[in-house]
């Protein structure tokens, strides 16, 4: 039925995409065209439903009202706070509509933007409900995120009004505070918005300074709460922008996506229904911040625009105050879908390898568990289901079956913070009957979705890898490694263009394949039309000439009973040009004494699976307590590349890197800093002397 679903998306489009946008909207008024029918050199500007206009918070909550305003929309769960508090579609109503109110008393109309510089917390989420109530384009950034990053994203959008509260809270006892960072963001953008307006958690309460347009949000509140009945929805145009979310990188400025309303909608509703299975009433729990994609489309959006029960989760997997803390939600908010990064899964596998937490649950409620951020490998993939299922999964199979019931199903999905929704995975809700779900191939991201025309295009080594431009681009065969690429146009809910930047939207995505969308990653599609993301395309090795991708040498490390988490980057090799050097953590159950041993067995693991050629060596084997890691679980390899590069050029010069503070910049997404410094200090150890 996918297959079937995804040929008639690619065969008409048009008819395709607009039977779902009237069946699944709310529209003020209905779109009567599925695109605007854009030349073939500008396919990549096409808009979807042009004539479309509607308000997303309408789609969200008022539309529910009359049959499910008694009906659970919101549960917040947060164990760092000792609070659970639940929330009807109706109370969302008020809460939302009480923000609008504070937001145009304060100015702000359709059409400016409003950062939300915020924690997990209910308010975060009424806020940018609000904004779309009032056609205003919110932009939430990770709350705690350093002042140098938050300052980009300030001078780049320009708020109008920024919103935010105290602190996070990073366990009981841990409190991060907002105020002094988000100054400091200020003086480095030189820029203020016209109002700040702060909401005081009971963790930590702070003055404001009015002579800033600092404001109090409980005292706005009250102001505004006269005029929050008044407050109806701003009807906009289809392509209206939604909401802007920046990508994070390590240098330069971050790319803001700008994600057109009415596209999104539809992509979100359709990707609820049939990819995730999720029903109305029903509860999804999405492991994932505001500020990151996950956050938006299926924590805050999507459960919401289809009627269902969405968890807001302030905590972390382990340590607040156990590893048992997911699966006590998956119980007693009766969660029927999940969706979370695979390091969410790895972290957990480290922490209790048996699954006793897991245990204690009655989980068959379940249906769908589903993975997204990077890429799953068949060996954390097999550890999840025997956890989740509590039945063995044999480790010659390649692929599982759904059986006859769909419960439980635990599947790999892929998408970027660019398309919004998934591209490729395992739909679940075409059918209740487990045998009209497609087979899941272990390290595979599923089929192609609807919309999404796939291709693998071959590397051709005398392009430059930063600016070439490949204007006959060649077409990979069935299981050949190389860059993938959507072919022209873009199915509903992509991004249109990059704040402020027309130009790089172009440079960025459509420049080095002309008529496709260059997605960065580096995989394969298999004979069976399954999807395999390998990794990013700057994460591929060349060693001797040979192109290796670090994800495939993941994969094998992993099934080393020792091993509990692993990352591969290269190095540099005066024979071979880059070579593998691995930093891996050990299960707390390994013996320290076989060290040596272990690194020989990786070795020879790698020799058997990879081949030869993948040229690991055990003095480029290391381990380490943890790996440096984004506040949503993401490896920072390239920062962990650069260091590399950084320690081999000082030996080269005769330098003792060890005398120096790490040069390399700290990205802003860094989870725990002190991570760096410890990464740093193994790889002057391991290299600073040998390269």
């Amino acid at each position: 039925m996918q297959l079937q679903a995804h040929r008639q998306s690619l065969d008409d489009p048009k008819e395709f995409w607009l039977k779902h946008a009237l069946e699944l909207v709310d529209w003020k008024t209905k779109p009567t065209a599925a695109t605007d029918n854009p030349p073939e050199d500008a396919l990549h500007c096409a808009q979807w439903f042009p004539d479309g206009k509607l308000n997303a918070c309408y789609n969200a909550v008022d539309r529910h009202i009359a049959e499910r305003g008694d009906q659970i929309a919101l549960i917040y769960d947060s164990p760092v706070s000792d609070t659970v508090r639940r929330f009807t579609y109706s109370e969302l109503l008020r809460e939302v509509k009480g923000v609008a109110s504070m937001l145009r008393r304060h100015g702000v109309q359709r059409g400016d933007t409003v950062l939300l510089y915020m924690a997990m917390i209910p308010q975060t989420l009424f806020a940018m409900l609000a904004c779309a109530r009032i056609g205003a384009i919110h932009s939430v950034v990770f709350g705690g995120f350093a002042p140098a990053e938050l300052a980009k994203r300030i001078g780049d959008c320009r708020p109008k009004v920024v919103l935010s509260n105290t602190c996070g809270l990073e366990s009981k006892t841990k409190i991060v505070p907002y105020k002094p960072l988000l100054d400091k963001a200020f003086e480095l953008a030189d820029y203020r918005p016209s109002a700040t307006i702060i909401l005081q958690r009971e963790q930590l309460r702070v003055r404001l300074d009015p002579a800033h347009s600092e404001y109090y949000w409980d005292t706005e509140l009250v102001e505004a709460a006269s005029d929050a009945d008044t407050i109806e929805c701003e009807v906009v145009d289809s392509n209206h922008p939604l909401y802007l979310i920046y990508t994070s990188g390590t240098t330069g400025m971050p790319k803001g996506i700008v994600r057109p309303a009415g596209p999104h909608v539809v992509a979100l509703l359709y990707a609820q229904r049939y990819m995730y299975g999720l029903q109305p009433g029903e509860t999804m729990f999405t492991f994932s911040d505001f500020g990151w994609q996950l956050g938006h489309s299926y924590c805050a959006y999507g459960p919401l625009l289809n009627g269902s029960r969405t968890v807001l989760f302030e905590g972390k997997p382990i340590g607040t105050p156990d590893a048992g803390q997911i699966y006590r939600v998956f119980s007693e908010h009766d969660v029927r879908v999940f969706l979370c990064a695979p390091t969410v899964v790895v972290v957990l596998r480290r922490t209790d390898p048996e699954g006793l937490f897991r245990a204690k649950y009655d989980l068959t409620h379940m249906r769908g568990l589903f993975l997204a951020g990077e890429r799953l490998t068949p060996e954390i993939h097999r550890w999840w289901i025997a956890t989740i299922t509590g039945r063995a999964v044999p480790v010659e199979e390649d692929s599982v079956a759904c059986g006859k019931e769909v419960s439980c199903v635990v599947s790999d999905n892929w998408w970027q913070t660019e398309s919004g929704s998934p591209m490729t995975g395992i739909c679940i809700g075409h059918s209740t009957n487990g045998g009209h779900i497609a087979r899941i191939k272990y390290g595979s991201a599923g089929l192609m979705l609807p919309g999404c025309d796939l291709r693998v295009v071959r590397v051709k080594d005398d392009l430059d890898e930063d600016q070439g431009v490949d204007g006959n681009p060649q077409l990979a065969d069935p299981e050949e490694v190389g860059n993938i690429v959507a072919k022209l146009p873009l199915p509903p809910g992509f991004l249109t263009s990059l704040w402020n930047d027309d130009r790089r939207f172009v440079d960025a995505y459509f420049k080095r394949y002309p008529g496709y969308y260059d997605t960065g990653d580096t995989g394969m599609i298999d004979s069976e039309g399954y999807v395999h993301i390998l990794s990013r395309t700057d994460d591929v090795i060349k060693v001797a000439a040979h192109r290796l991708s670090t994800s495939s040498i993941e994969e094998v490390i992993f099934n080393h009973q020792d091993i509990a988490e692993c990352c591969v980057v290269s190095r540099p090799c005066e024979i071979k040009g880059r070579v593998p050097m691995v930093f891996a953590a050990l299960h707390s159950g390994a013996q320290s004494a076989r060290i040596k041993q272990i690194k020989l067995e990786i070795v020879q693991l790698a020799r058997s699976r990879v081949g030869p050629i993948v040229s690991l060596y055990a003095e480029n084997i290391v381990f380490v307590d943890r790996l440096p890691k984004t506040r949503s679980g993401k490896i920072l390899r390239k920062m962990m590349r650069t260091m590399i590069d950084t320690v081999h050029g000082d030996a080269k010069q005769g330098k003792d890197s060890s005398v120096i503070d790490c040069p390399v910049g700290t990205p802003a997404t860094i989870e725990d800093v002190a991570v760096k410094s410890d990464i740093w200090k193994t790889i002057i150890d391991t290299i600073g002397k040998k390269s």
